[in-house]
């Protein structure tokens, strides 16, 4: 049975475009100031596109390997396979792989460049705690994910951000290693400019980083609209969400640190706080992701 048809999220889509469009702008600006004021930054660039090529190739590798995750076949995990199985027909999307990470924290998260090589993570702590349908609202976000290409828009505008941030750290080692001309006239002249371009190139990393951050909120919002419309039922997915962040809430700060280098890809922050991080947190408040989901579920419902 194909899921129902509802309208799109238009307004959230609207604001997505909006921040890419942000981004654009900011991006725009900090390459032709560079360039007014004569920084040379297409070696940095090569530098920050080469870093960025490793992470967007290797990054479901890395991800794995820092979490102590295994990939599993059907043999092992009947279960998560038969859900996914029953997922990714009904998107009409290539099978991802599908690996564990034996770990009482209870999450999920899906990394790789595109449908193709993709790979949906789910801890021991999940499985043991979540109903089915619940587990398959889960798996139905991270499928979202996948289908959507998060991982390749995240990483795309991240590039200027990575940009800024080595040049920043450049600029800083050659102020302390006499990069700034001397004492001379021209000396001075070139301080100042550098100076400048320090500080621009601070200011754009930090507007980056906030608008890269509400982004990701949005993707996040975006992907349980989408897993919640591939399932059918918003509400477990709801289910999930409130389970998983009380669960969290009672783990050990110890224990959460397994999931630091996973933890923007993660269906549930696991970092103490994010909370009430507001404009510095990569997912967005519960009670508004349980209450779109319920907003949902009564569209569907009608």
């Amino acid at each position: 049975m194909r899921r129902r048809e509802i309208g799109k999220d238009k307004g959230l889509r609207f604001r997505m475009y909006l921040v890419m469009l942000a981004l654009g702008g900011v991006y725009l600006f900090f390459v032709s100031f560079m360039m007014a004021i004569g920084i040379d930054i297409i070696l940095v660039g090569v530098f920050a596109a080469i870093m960025l090529g490793v992470q967007y190739f290797a990054s479901d590798k890395l991800v794995l390997m820092s979490m102590g995750a295994k990939i599993v076949s059907a043999d092992e995990q009947p279960h998560l396979h038969s859900i996914v199985d029953r997922l990714v027909a009904q998107a009409e999307m290539p099978k991802p792989k599908i690996a564990v990470v034996d770990s009482d924290v209870p999450n999920a998260f899906a990394t790789g460049r595109n449908p193709k090589n993709s790979v949906i993570c789910v801890t021991t702590g999940i499985m043991d705690r979540l109903e089915t349908s619940e587990l398959e609202g889960v798996l139905g976000h991270e499928l979202a994910h996948v289908k959507n290409r998060d991982v390749m828009v995240i990483t795309l505008a991240s590039f200027f951000a990575t940009l800024a941030a080595l040049l920043m750290r450049m600029l800083f080692w050659m102020s302390l290693f006499g990069g700034m001309g001397g004492r001379n006239r021209n000396g001075g002249s070139a301080m100042a400019a550098f100076m400048v371009a320090y500080l621009v190139s601070v200011l754009v990393y930090f507007l980056a980083t906030l608008l890269i951050l509400t982004l990701s909120r949005y993707r996040e919002y975006a992907a349980d609209r989408d897993g919640a419309m591939l399932t059918g039922r918003p509400s477990q997915l709801a289910s999930a969400l409130m389970k998983i962040t009380g669960s969290i809430s009672k783990i050990p700060t110890k224990d959460l640190r397994q999931m630091e280098t996973a933890n923007a890809l993660c269906i549930v922050s696991a970092l103490r706080g994010e909370s009430i991080a507001g404009l510095f947190a990569s997912h967005p408040p519960m009670r508004k992701r349980v209450e779109r989901l319920q907003q949902l579920e009564q569209e569907m419902e009608n």
